[in-house]
C-alpha cells in the first residue's frame, strides 16, 4: 500500500478539535484492509485493520460500549 494513493477521509463528527483519524474507505472496499491514520499527522503512520474488525470497533463506538468522554 503507498499512502500516496490512498484517498483519505474523516467523520463529519470530528469538527476542528484536532483529535480525528482517517481512514481510506475506496482502499478498505478494494481489500478488506482499512488503514487508518492520525489527522494531524498526515505523513505519520498508518495503522492497517482487517475490515472485520474495524466494523466491530465502529460498532461497538456506535453503541456506547466504550463508554464517554
Amino acid at each position: 500500500m503507498t499512502e500516496a494513493c490512498l484517498l483519505w477521509s474523516k467523520s463529519s463528527y470530528s469538527g476542528n478539535g484536532g483529535t480525528c483519524v482517517e481512514w481510506a474507505p475506496a482502499h478498505a472496499s478494494a481489500t478488506g484492509v482499512v488503514p487508518v491514520r492520525d489527522s494531524k499527522n498526515p505523513h505519520g503512520p498508518v495503522l492497517s485493520v482487517p475490515a472485520d474488525a474495524f466494523a466491530s470497533f465502529v460498532a461497538g463506538v456506535k453503541g456506547g460500549g466504550f463508554g464517554s468522554l
